[in-house]
């Protein structure tokens, strides 16, 4: 029987109140609010789509150049879909969003981050992709969190793997909804749908850490 496995970002909240601006569904960048990612976003990377019920759709675009084991285990839980029907647990607004908790994955993955001895430039700033996990820097599986604000106190330090492109107003939503005990939401922010758009791009299954 698998298990129900709770990981959390166990860290001190920064809050750092900075303006980011919202991409089109084309992934057409405002020259005049550009995002500290800018220059990852390719056509060329993976694009997830997370439809929320009640709260809309926000959309993503992955970085395999920064993080690819993170990238492939994304796309691979996706396709499995695995995340459909759960929920965003932890929120904390001016901080991040955190879902992907439900069954075990059945694999964990080496943190691909700076202290890890990962060369992983990508900064957590508003609109981030990154990977959760336990104290251990190689326990990431399926629960990821999506930056409400920049916290650079997590450079570094987890895993950035992507970025979002659309679907900020959705983002802000969930992120200051009203919360009750472990940052959980009172009502259920349920995850209806997640899917991928590779492209075209084959992506093999991720490698899990030994």
């Amino acid at each position: 029987m698998k298990k129900v496995v709770f990981t959390s970002l166990i860290l001190l909240i920064a809050l750092t109140l900075v303006g980011c601006s919202e991409t089109e569904d084309d992934i057409v960048i405002n020259q005049e609010e550009t995002v500290p990612y800018e220059s990852y976003l390719k056509d060329t990377n993976p694009v997830v789509t997370i439809k929320v019920k009640d709260y809309g759709t926000m959309t993503l675009q992955l970085f395999p150049e920064v993080a690819p084991n993170s990238v492939r285990n994304m796309i691979n839980l996706i396709e499995n879909n695995y995340y459909e029907g759960l929920i965003f647990h932890r929120v904390i607004q001016g901080f991040m969003i955190q879902g992907g908790w439900g069954e075990e994955s059945g694999c964990a993955i080496a943190g691909e981050f700076n202290s890890n001895g990962f060369n992983n430039p990508l900064k957590h700033a508003r609109g981030v992709f990154s990977m959760a996990r336990t104290m251990n820097p190689n326990s990431a599986t399926s629960q990821f969190f999506i930056m409400h604000q920049n916290s650079p106190h997590l450079d570094g330090e987890y895993a950035g793997f992507g970025a979002m492109v659309s679907g900020f107003d959705v983002l802000d939503q969930i992120a200051t909804t009203s919360t009750g005990a472990q940052d959980r939401p009172v009502e259920d922010i349920v995850i209806t749908s997640m899917s991928v758009d590779t492209k075209g791009i084959s992506y093999d299954a991720p490698t899990c850490y030994e």
